[in-house]
């Protein structure tokens, strides 16, 4: 290889590493999309152990939901839709548990790019006790990197992640994670 394009390379991985280095250092607060969410990159993350990303998002019947109005519960974060097949698997046994549930655990099921409509009657057929969040444009489920649903994070009393579980849940795992 000639000394020009060796030169040539060496220069394009050193901009690689700086634009690579760059991006992963930024610690600065981002308004995303229209679901009302500021994320400090300095202080939240989606990793076990990380402060859960907080957001604002309606639920279906309008009334606006903060997820860090839950501090001081154990949250279920569920991100689903009506046309997932184990979605409609899992909601009778999310709806069990809510109803057994032990003090200090909510579950928020938050329904990812959908209209109000179809996640209503879908609850309603279901008879979804727990609050159903509207994620319309899926900004939240981004933030939140869910790439299959159903997807759950189920964060500590004070935030943080205590773990993701990709797939359904049913009331046995739903029962053995508070634990």
């Amino acid at each position: 290889m000639s000394k020009k394009w060796f030169g040539i390379l060496l220069i394009a991985l050193l901009v690689g590493i700086a634009g690579f280095n760059l991006y992963n250092d930024r610690k600065e607060v981002t308004d995303i999309g229209e679901a009302g969410i500021a994320v400090n990159n300095d202080q939240n993350g989606i990793e076990v152990g990380d402060k859960a990303p907080d957001f604002t998002l309606q639920r279906v019947d309008g009334k606006e939901v903060k997820l860090s109005d839950y501090e001081g519960k154990k949250v279920f974060l569920n991100f689903w839709a009506t046309w997932c097949p184990p979605c409609k698997a899992e909601m009778p046994h999310m709806q069990s548990f809510y109803e057994e549930k032990p003090e200090n655990v909510e579950i928020l099921a938050v329904n990812v790019e959908e209209s109000n409509e179809k996640a209503k009657d879908f609850a309603d057929q279901y008879e979804l006790t727990f609050p159903v969040l509207m994620d319309k444009d899926g900004t939240v489920a981004e933030i939140y990197e869910v790439y299959t649903i159903p997807t759950t994070y189920v964060l500590n009393e004070d935030g943080t992640v205590h773990q993701k579980i990709v797939g359904p849940m049913d009331e046995p795992m739903m029962k053995e994670l508070v634990k």
